[in-house]
């Protein structure tokens, strides 16, 4: 295949294609959170402990992120989606094989680096895609890489309480091989004429920053025990990260466009992703967590760990709707106010729990409209990002995106995690109802800040990038009329 748009029945087979790697992604995401308790049990180590195997893999994707954006706007796009996969399936290998505790780290950590797929995936679209189906496309991609855990979640919880965690990781490995084999015979190569090179220096100083600001969002009892080491710790992350802007600005081939970054826009819509993401995570595991508390706490369901994943089928299915409805809407809304309403429906999610929680069926709910706003807001981001970004940078511009947003999805735990710790009386064991309240309110307040932050994105309409640049979202003839 060559770098041309691919004529109609092709694009017909590379679009599902597309999306079930993307789902990857998803599929190394649920295999973190449902499994902790497993793990610990499994391998005799602590929660703690266990509690790694999901921040390694954050971290190693948030790291490998824009490493693989910017080879991704390179000739070897299509060696680099093969290697990905192939590193993500050793790892997952090493997880399903009987070994210590720390070869599962390490395996979980190769399957991290999967996670930055979703921005290659967006790439190929962009380029080989026609105009019309390639904005539906990213949107699509990007909703299935987040909703797709209210999937695996549950199915992995099951698979673990009858097989055990190997089994649940055995599903991550077979997945990953279907999707290795996926692309190898359906993702054509990048358009000729690119090239790209990695700032190594400056991807280890990104990853040294990431790693300190991933610790330390993950490690609530430094932050409670260790105020001081916490507060150093926080000060070198900033002194990197802004060591690594720096190095990035006087770059002739930096690892993100940092320059591009700053554009209105751009920024807005960076913000938007941080503090919107936090907020999402936190309502996510503020539900998930209410419901598996036991009654004997005074509140709470007591629900098992994969009941409790079904509860967020309602999540998924609800965000798969936005997603698909998104680019209708587009047609008639402009992205910064679609933005804007979606993190009001999540602000929404957030009333509904801190109101209404005393039987299943309100969390539920919650959990749909939670859905609804996330699967809105994924959708519609990409568009705001691309319609400013040359087509050769997509996997770049989307891969610094996704490091914006998992920070802020640690973010949003850590926030949960500490508000709740502060709701938790001396002796007990689970905090107090109230708390769950407290942290709603917090919740609400990030989505309004979001959701301003988005609204003002209005003020600075992109200019029009020759061609079309497929804008995600912004089909021709709205333009045309403009």
């Amino acid at each position: 295949m060559t770098g041309r748009t691919l004529e109609r029945s092709e694009a017909r087979l590379l679009v599902p294609a597309l999306v079930f790697i993307a789902l990857v992604v998803a599929v190394v995401a649920s295999l973190g959170t449902p499994l902790i308790t497993s793990v610990a049990t499994t391998f005799d180590v602590s929660l703690d402990s266990a509690q790694w195997t999901l921040t390694i893999a954050l971290l190693s994707g948030a790291v490998a992120a824009p490493v693989l954006g910017r080879l991704g706007a390179g000739p070897h796009r299509r060696a680099t989606i093969l290697a990905t996969l192939a590193i993500v399936a050793a790892g997952s290998a090493l997880t399903v094989l009987p070994l210590p505790f720390a070869w599962l780290l390490v395996g979980r950590a190769a399957q991290g680096v999967g996670l930055g797929l979703t921005a290659l995936m967006m790439g190929v679209a962009r380029d080989h895609l026609p105009e019309e189906r390639s904005a539906a496309t990213i949107a699509l991609i990007s909703v299935v890489s987040i909703i797709g855990a209210g999937v695996g979640y549950p199915l992995t919880a099951l698979l673990a309480e009858i097989g055990g965690v190997r089994a649940a990781y055995g599903f991550g490995l077979f997945v990953t091989a279907v999707a290795f084999l996926t692309a190898w015979r359906s993702v054509p190569a990048a358009p000729e004429g690119r090239s790209a090179h990695v700032n190594v220096a400056g991807a280890l100083v990104l990853a040294g920053g990431l790693f300190l600001v991933l610790f330390l969002a993950g490690q609530r009892s430094l932050w409670s025990r260790h105020l001081a080491v916490a507060v150093i710790l926080a000060m070198a992350a900033v002194l990197l990260l802004c060591v690594w802007t720096a190095s990035e600005l006087r770059s002739k081939a930096p690892l993100v466009g940092v320059r591009a970054v700053r554009h209105p826009a751009v920024a807005g819509a960076n913000i938007a992703m941080f503090v919107g993401g936090s907020g999402m995570y936190l309502l996510l595991t503020l539900i998930t967590r209410y419901a598996q508390t036991p009654h004997s706490a005074g509140y709470g369901f007591g629900l098992t760990t994969f009941v409790a994943g079904l509860v967020l089928v309602p999540f998924s299915v609800s965000g798969f709707v936005a997603g698909k409805l998104t680019p209708r809407v587009r047609t008639l809304i402009d992205a910064p106010f679609l933005l804007a309403g979606s993190a009001v429906l999540v602000g929404g999610g957030f009333v509904l729990f801190a109101a209404a929680r005393s039987n299943l069926a309100e969390l539920l709910v919650a959990m749909g409209v939670l859905g609804f706003g996330v699967g809105g807001f994924s959708a519609v981001m990409p568009g705001v990002i691309l319609a400013v970004t040359p087509k050769s940078e997509t996997s770049s511009a989307m891969s610094f995106n996704y490091v914006v947003r998992s920070v802020g999805y640690s973010l949003g735990s850590a926030i949960g995690g500490l508000v709740l710790a502060a709701g938790t009386d001396t002796g007990h064991l689970f905090p107090n109802d109230h708390a769950y309240t407290t942290a709603a309110l917090v919740g609400i307040a990030a989505m309004a800040v979001t959701a301003m932050t988005a609204t003002a994105l209005a003020r600075h309409r992109p200019p029009e990038i020759k061609p079309t640049a497929a804008t995600a979202g912004v089909p021709s003839r709205r333009r045309s009329s403009r």
